[in-house]
């Protein structure tokens, strides 16, 4: 196994209890994502960058609401932001995150599907 292999492996293992500030930052992003509009927001984002607008269009959210949307996710350190010309473009700025984003989503399809969850 390699350096980065190990440190990987070590990063997906969590084996000892979490402690409070670990289980308090997990809960931040959940607060986050309780937010069906914001759950929405970061879905889009999980498939690629885009902006205010295409967002605001994609949730059928207004642009004021998504601004605000966005500013908490910034806030919370789970999107980021650059300019490109005259608009704003935000992404994901995490793995972990999109793939708890898409996780979650899958997991709704089954309670939603009534298809048997897996083992």
């Amino acid at each position: 196994m390699g350096i980065g292999e190990e440190t990987e492996a070590a990063s997906l293992s969590h084996d000892a209890p979490p402690s409070t500030e670990r289980l308090a930052a997990a809960a931040s992003v959940f607060r986050m994502l309780s937010d069906p509009t914001r759950l929405h927001l970061l879905w889009a984002m999980a498939q690629g960058e885009a902006d205010v607008g295409t967002l605001a269009r994609s949730s059928g959210a207004s642009r004021t609401s998504v601004s605000q949307h966005l500013a908490k996710l910034r806030l919370a350190g789970l999107v980021e932001s650059r300019r490109e010309s005259r608009h704003v473009v935000y992404a994901l700025n995490d793995g972990h995150l999109r793939r708890l984003i898409l996780e979650a989503l899958n997991h709704a399809d089954h309670q939603v599907t009534g298809e048997p969850p897996h083992a």
